[in-house]
């Protein structure tokens, strides 16, 4: 069987350490980090993509910087962080992680509009 392999992660990698002002005070800051394959960051890469409020409260954010509380059966620790819940996020590749980030981040501004 072939491995799948992800093109798209060198783009991510390549916005690590960007911070971006959107407007009304909210700004989004993107990490991405090669890391040694593990169990929970089969991917090798450790991410953190998050908005921030006016105040510098996160308003949302994706990683797998750690293990999901309360749930030992799950192994990777790809989740996201949103209305302040955690909430498991099925990591595809970091094409649609970038994605799925863009139009929570999207839609989040327009309510906030």
């Amino acid at each position: 069987m072939r491995e799948h392999r992800d093109y798209t992660l060198e783009t991510l990698i390549e916005l690590d350490g960007m911070i971006a002002t959107l407007g009304g005070g909210f700004w989004i800051k993107i990490e991405a980090q090669r890391v040694q394959n593990d169990e929970a960051k089969p991917y090798g890469i450790k991410y953190s993509l998050t908005l921030h409020d006016a105040r510098g409260e996160r308003v949302l954010g994706y990683d797998n910087a750690h293990a999901l509380p309360k749930n030992a059966s799950i192994k990777t620790h790809d989740h996201m962080h949103r209305s302040g819940k955690i909430v498991k996020y099925e990591y595809k590749d970091a094409a649609t992680l970038l994605e799925d980030f863009r139009k929570d981040v999207e839609r989040i501004m327009r309510r906030n509009s």
